[in-house]
């Protein structure tokens, strides 16, 4: 079961959660995803929870509605979710970043390691 936080919506929390198993490959363009009915029994919220964590997805784009099928992982669903996800990093993380690194007069120096790490897993991924 999920724990939900308080920061956020929990149809928000659940939509973030089946964009992390889309981008994990748990779920692959073309998939059906979990039933309203199953999700909601699973992880003990309502099923108008669940259905707008669904509506929420297919007005991203991320999901789409087969009348009387179920909710499947669009094509595009990985793209258009780290597309999202860099746009909201560069807007809201990474300014608070910069300005904890400011605040805390961490140097180039010291950075440089964490960047470089990242760079060896870029380069692992490819």
């Amino acid at each position: 079961m999920m724990e939900f936080k308080n920061n956020k919506g929990i149809f928000q929390q659940i939509a973030d959660n089946i964009c992390e198993r889309i981008l994990s490959g748990d779920y692959a363009p073309g998939d059906k995803v979990q039933s309203v009915r199953q999700l909601a029994t699973q992880l003990g919220v309502n099923q108008n929870t669940i259905m707008r964590t669904f509506l929420e997805l297919q007005h991203s784009n991320i999901v789409e509605n087969r009348r009387g099928i179920g909710y499947f992982v669009t094509e595009n669903a990985p793209d258009t979710i780290r597309e999202f996800r860099k746009e909201e990093f560069t807007k809201e993380i990474l300014p608070t970043f910069i300005q904890q690194v400011k605040l805390l007069r961490i140097t180039k120096t010291e950075l440089e390691p964490l960047f470089n790490q990242l760079k060896e897993n870029e380069d692992e991924n490819k």
